[in-house]
């Protein structure tokens, strides 16, 4: 009898905590961090392309999809469209020039989309921006190329779009692992006022975009080493409540397949990721090659929670802004 009585104790404690956790853990129980979610124009407003067997050394602008816009990805227009069609932020490209100057483009070399060859980091601004980047575009094969003469000039430098953009929320993608080339970046934005670092995150190789985070703790950073390590140390101690320091003024891009792993998603976990100053931002499925790209699918979007107030990754801002946020460009 005093057996079965510790027994029943004993489980009545474990029930307790059992269901303390859960509570704690309670998506339902914690308010939404704001009232509509976040997007993000994944290099503003850009042409869309078939991404089957994409590679890192895929040239996206001979494989365009039909186009419904006149836009070139990274480009000043293609920013000012994005926030038009509802973006919160935009996201884009850089590379170091010869000069001493920031080109905001995609790629390693000009190559794919430019009349130019070479890697651009390799060459002058001036030179970059003589370039026609909407050259190699391409939806049929080769057979028309739409924006042939049309890009003339169109690349713009860091310095451009930070002047356009000074009271917008930007995302910065160093595309190496240069540690020069954090150096510089962090003293290019040092000039910023603190208000405008607060506008900026940056993420990519993790030696240089750890020299801004070290440099520029105003500016929330990401490099795939330290998203690993946030994601695998709160999936093991998150249901306690617990942040990991990885986790922490940081800017944090989780494929929508592996939201499951986090405790108290979506509210939960997004209350908890703003206290320690860090933004989320969900992108779709992760299928095991490269990165996960935009969230681009209304239906998956529709399907997420009622009140979600996180970020949405996007390559169709034009596609999405409207349907989330019912804007649009007149």
């Amino acid at each position: 009898m005093k057996y079965a009585k510790i027994v029943k104790r004993s489980m009545l404690v474990i029930l307790g905590i059992v269901l303390t956790l859960y509570l704690s853990n309670a998506s339902f129980l914690a308010p939404p961090i704001g009232s509509q979610p976040v997007l993000v124009a994944h290099r503003g407003l850009a042409q869309d392309f078939d991404p089957t067997g994409l590679t890192n050394e895929t040239c996206t602008a001979a494989r365009m999809l039909p186009t419904s816009h006149d836009y070139l990805e990274n480009t000043i227009a293609s920013m000012q469209a994005a926030f038009a069609y509802g973006a919160d932020f935009v996201e884009f490209d850089v590379h170091p020039t010869t000069d001493g100057h920031f080109a905001v483009f995609h790629d390693w070399t000009v190559d794919c989309r430019t009349n130019g060859t070479g890697v651009t980091r390799e060459q002058t601004l001036a030179s970059l921006q003589s370039l026609d980047i909407g050259y190699g575009y391409t939806a049929d094969g080769g057979k028309t190329y739409p924006f042939r003469g049309k890009g003339v000039g169109l690349m713009p430098s860091l310095d451009e779009v930070l002047t356009m953009f000074p009271t917008r929320n930007l995302i910065i993608n160093i595309k190496s692992n240069d540690p020069q080339e954090g150096e510089l970046l962090a003293e290019r934005l040092a000039l910023l006022s603190p208000e405008h670092q607060k506008k900026i995150m940056v993420y990519g190789g993790e030696h240089p975009v750890s020299v801004i985070r070290e440099r520029l703790p105003l500016i929330q950073t990401l490099w795939i080493r330290r998203l690993k390590q946030c994601f695998v140390r709160y999936a093991a101690f998150g249901w306690l409540g617990y942040v990991p320091a990885t986790c922490k003024q940081s800017m944090l891009m989780i494929p929508s397949n592996y939201t499951s792993w986090l405790w108290g998603w979506p509210n939960r976990f997004l209350q908890r990721m703003a206290t320690v100053d860090t933004n989320v931002f969900l992108l779709a499925n992760y299928q095991g090659e490269g990165f996960s790209q935009g969230l681009d699918d209304l239906k998956r979007i529709r399907d997420l929670p009622e009140d979600y107030s996180g970020g949405i990754w996007t390559d169709r801002i034009d596609l999405v802004g409207p349907a989330v946020k019912g804007s649009k460009i007149e």
